[in-house]
């Protein structure tokens, strides 16, 4: 578990000093003093800034400052090619039933324009959320009902998480006036696009209700699908008015407490237990317990997936990550941010006080800076591993029904993951 921190410390450093390694991982609110990583002289015999520079260099993957996967590669490739290419296939009849739906209300032209959107926006992701709804109930069911009829019911659903995902990130790219997503210029920057992307949002997410009504509205579980997808809705939403709200702020202000509860509301409820609460409602699941401990695992698992989002957004490689990191123009309050304010001395915390949320190249390049001189690299990186095997402990101990394999299958794909 602690292989990397071997790498960067000597070994007897570790054994001796738990409560070291435990501080330098904190993400609590506690540490306010000198950066645990600056204040020694050196790791493993090198200087801690020639550590980091050579970590970021020396890394093979775009993404990753570990140096090992403990996961082979193998188990962490969970998405077949035929498994993408059936759900693809599904796609084009959903864009034919919403778009049939508005020529109903004498609306061709709107029809047209929204046929381009769902084009433009849904399908040209990883389509995760989706194909985790697909390949969730795939192992809840028993392999007699994994008829034709019900897996296209799965995908029904996944294409569902994939259009709320969609409603989303247009919102989000046009309130945070991004460039870039998933690798094309966003939807609104487009010319013939501009704000109209606000309403062509709303269609997206509306056409899903119209969907579960088509495909759903026979089945036992359909109000409880309904309810799911308002609920995780409002939750998603609650949590982009946080983040927004945070945002406004000093960086000064930036706490662990806040950042994890933007984090849970934001991001991990439709991206994890969203598709995972769906497949369980298709496959019949009534029992509220095996909810919860999914529910607990499932929030878990998004705040580990949105902080390496984070370290993402600064250290990724933007061809592989298929956007252009803002966070820190933006003045997120993003996991680097929180931590680097819990490291800082005084004069580095005025760095980021003067730096971070401006839109100067120099002070965003500066704030990067300070970012490795405090080790966060090395951070994020003992971070990561740390939070894979906490994770999978806790889904060894669930006890409700769900084959522990379904949560670790989605743990391996999101692990050391770099885009």
């Amino acid at each position: 578990m602690f292989k990397l921190a071997r790498m960067l410390l000597p070994q007897q450093r570790i054994l001796a000093s738990p409560l070291r390694l435990q501080r330098l991982i904190s993400t609590s609110d506690e540490v306010n003093a000198e950066p645990i990583l600056k204040s020694m002289d050196t790791i493993g015999g090198l200087s801690t800034e020639l550590v980091n520079e050579q970590k970021l260099k020396k890394t093979s993957r775009t993404l990753s400052t570990l140096q090992n996967h403990s996961v082979p590669i193998a188990a962490r490739v969970t998405v077949s090619k035929d498994e993408s290419r059936d759900f693809m296939a599904v796609f084009p009849d959903l864009v034919r039933d919403v778009t049939t739906v508005a020529k109903a209300y004498n609306c061709s032209d709107a029809a047209k324009w929204f046929a381009q959107a769902l084009q433009y926006n849904v399908p040209r992701g990883k389509k995760n959320r989706g194909i985790l709804t697909v390949l969730t109930y795939k192992n809840l069911v028993p392999a007699q009902d994994l008829t034709p009829e019900n897996i296209k019911l799965a995908q029904y659903l996944g294409w569902c998480v994939e259009m709320l995902q969609s409603f989303f990130i247009i919102s989000d790219d046009v309130m945070d006036n991004s460039i870039t997503r998933r690798g094309q210029p966003c939807w609104h920057k487009l010319e013939n696009v501009g704000m109209t992307a606000i309403n062509d949002s709303l269609m997206i997410e509306n056409a899903m209700y119209a969907i579960l009504k088509k495909h759903f509205s026979h089945l036992d579980c359909y109000v409880a699908l309904m309810e799911l997808f308002h609920e995780i809705t409002f939750i998603t939403t609650c949590g982009q008015s946080l983040d927004l709200l945070h945002s406004n702020r000093s960086v000064s202000e930036f706490t662990m407490e806040n950042y994890k509860a933007i984090v849970e509301n934001k991001t991990a409820y439709y991206s994890f237990y969203l598709p995972f609460a769906l497949a369980l409602h298709l496959a019949g699941y009534k029992d509220a317990e095996a909810f919860r401990q999914s529910k607990t695992i499932l929030l878990e698992m998004g705040n580990f997936f949105q902080v390496q989002d984070d370290f993402l957004d600064c250290f990724g490689n933007p061809e592989v990550t298929g956007k252009i990191g803002t966070d820190i123009q933006d003045n997120k309050c993003s996991w680097l941010a929180v931590v680097a304010m819990q490291r800082a001395n005084v004069e580095q915390k005025q760095i980021m006080v003067d730096c971070y949320g401006k839109k100067e190249p120099a002070k965003i390049e500066r704030v990067k800076e300070l970012y490795k001189e405090l080790g966060l690299p090395s951070t994020y990186a003992i971070f990561e591993e740390e939070s894979y095997n906490m994770i999978k402990t806790h889904i060894q101990q669930t006890s409700r029904g769900v084959p522990h394999q379904t949560f670790l299958q989605i743990l391996n794909k999101i692990y050391q993951r770099d885009s």
